[in-house]
């Protein structure tokens, strides 16, 4: 069962170009490999299982408990984990969450990547200092990205040779690999033409400046990964009716494999190609990019009017984008001022962006989601008006009470806390 932990020192790194080209080049070699991501993330996982073709999970350190995270990772496949910011940065107050967490529990080697291009020699206390500071996590081999020449690379190996470490490879600058990206990180996998090119371009870079043989050597040094139970989430309905497309992208597979496997249906549809709502005990509308489409969504009809036909028989339920479109009004970054479901008292705007970011403990006494709930924020949406009674109490990773979240009318409610877990 192996299993790798690709790590940096800090974010923008390198860490996801080294893990999709790592992919693309495994499976092209005919390895089972998959991969998984650290932390709350919807957007890296799908290119993820574009690299490779298999299903890619996220593993929350701060959300989801022991069970649940061994139960995820789970298998015979060759599991390579992409972490999230440095290494040992988690949530406050004591950087829990982090993807060092992971290697732990999990018993990863960790592979570092670390962006050389504007050091040399001082690659090695770098490196020492990670490799030192915890005991418990075993980095195992380094990865130097962005070097400048043969010139450059020579001098961070004859560095790192003192500090006992495998340098399993050197990646040039590759300015044709950059991503583009947006507010809430990159641009999804399904909006880039050029994704098969992309990955294959990531993987010949991965091909000719890695050693594959000696990380894959590593990665048979990771703990077994059995089959684990883990208590399930039990389906929020019945018949859940599922937005589904590139304005409503974010609904977190694990969550929806519970509910399958507890015998829930999921009818997904697309609310940009103006369908209507299918018949359903609970119509979910996860987060996205509705901001980059309230045009479409606006003057998509039949699915306005079937969702405000649904609020009479059936619970609505919105999570961040979603929120956003259940509300009165959405204004995007243009300024220019869309009418939505208004099936709650709720006006929100990209005209003046603030970030919302973290990790929230979430309370509902109510509802389809009513209970405790680990769950996380990250928006720069700015809500204008809202009225109404509150959808969930809400605490920060440190415990701290925060004001209340969300709304909640009738059998409509929703909020801006993207749920993970039961608390």
């Amino acid at each position: 069962m192996p299993g790798l932990l690709i790590a940096a020192p800090a974010s923008g790194s390198g860490k996801t170009t080294v893990t999709l080209g790592l992919l693309r080049a495994l499976s092209r070699r005919g390895v089972a490999v998959r991969g998984a991501k650290s932390g709350p993330d919807y957007i890296d996982p799908r290119f993820h299982e574009a690299a490779c073709g298999a299903d890619c999970v996220n593993l929350d350190a701060w959300a989801m408990g022991a069970a649940r995270l061994r139960a995820l990772a789970a298998g015979s496949e060759t599991l390579v984990v992409e972490g999230a910011m440095g290494l040992f940065d988690g949530a406050p107050p004591d950087g829990r969450g982090a993807s060092a967490d992971l290697a732990r529990l999990l018993g990863l080697p960790v592979v570092l990547v670390v962006d050389a291009s504007r050091m040399a020699q001082s690659v090695a206390p770098l490196v020492a200092g990670f490799a030192r500071f915890d005991p418990t996590v075993r980095i195992c081999g380094v990865i130097l990205n962005r070097v400048g020449s043969a010139r450059h690379e020579a001098m961070l190996r004859r560095a790192l040779d003192q500090v006992g470490l495998p340098v399993l490879g050197a990646l040039p600058r590759a300015a044709a690999l950059a991503h583009p990206s947006r507010h809430l990180g990159l641009v999804q996998a399904g909006e880039r033409p050029d994704l098969d090119a992309f990955l294959d371009a990531a993987a010949g870079l991965v091909e000719t400046h890695l050693d594959l043989d000696p990380l894959m050597a590593l990665a048979e040094t990771a703990a077994p990964r059995p089959a684990h139970d883990a208590p399930r989430v039990a389906p929020p309905a019945q018949r859940i009716a599922l937005a589904r497309d590139a304005a409503f992208a974010f609904a977190y597979p694990h969550l929806l494999a519970d509910w399958r496997a507890m015998g829930a249906e999921i009818r997904p549809f697309s609310p940009l190609a103006d369908e209507a709502v299918p018949a359903a005990d609970l119509v979910l509308l996860p987060g996205g990019y509705p901001e980059l489409h309230a045009g479409r969504l606006a003057a998509a009809n039949t699915f306005m009017q079937s969702l405000r036909n649904a609020a009479q028989s059936s619970d609505i339920y919105g999570e961040c984008g979603g929120y956003m479109i259940l509300g009165d009004r959405l204004i995007d970054a243009g300024g220019t001022s869309h009418p939505m479901a208004g099936l709650l008292r709720l006006s929100t705007s990209f005209a003046a962006r603030k970030l919302h970011l973290g990790y929230r403990c979430v309370t509902a006494t109510n509802g389809p989601f009513a209970g405790s709930w680990a769950a996380h924020e990250f928006h720069y949406a700015t809500t204008l008006s809202a009225e109404g009674p509150p959808l969930f109490e809400a605490r920060d990773a440190e415990g701290t009470a925060l004001p209340p979240m969300g709304l909640r009318a009738g059998r409509v409610c929703g909020s801006f806390a993207h749920l993970i877990d039961r608390a």
